[in-house]
């Protein structure tokens, strides 16, 4: 029904800066709320960030100051400007959206495949 597909990871070293996007696509009547989440390995998924249709925008502590994220309600699209990189900012970063699929009320809220950012020291 809807797709969300990541792109803009990569490897960059520590200090350095990355621009992460998402464009949700298919089914969608609207989006409410689209974020951002990351894995390292080992650990549990965790929120970056999120931003809802009207740009209030919410941050882990730890990203704070140093990412920025951003939306286009037009392009079904979300961004997340990471900078000030650190080693420990390395993870799989998931896009995610809640989605209404129509005047009926029914919706869909889910995942990209998730887009790898590795920082160096």
């Amino acid at each position: 029904q809807v797709q969300l597909v990541e792109s803009g990871g990569g490897l960059v070293q520590a200090g350095g800066s990355l621009r992460l996007s998402c464009v949700a696509s298919g089914r969608i009547f609207s989006i409410s709320e689209m974020g951002w989440y990351r894995q390292a390995p080992g650990e549990r998924r965790e929120l970056v960030a999120d931003i809802t249709s009207s740009a209030m925008t919410n941050y882990a502590d730890a990203v704070k100051g140093r990412f920025t994220i951003s939306r286009d309600n037009a392009k079904n699209t979300v961004d997340l400007q990471m900078n000030s990189l650190k080693p420990e900012d390395t993870a799989v970063y998931f896009c995610n959206a809640l989605v209404s699929l129509g005047s009926d009320g029914s919706t869909w809220h889910g995942w990209g495949r998730g887009t790898r950012v590795t920082v160096s020291s």
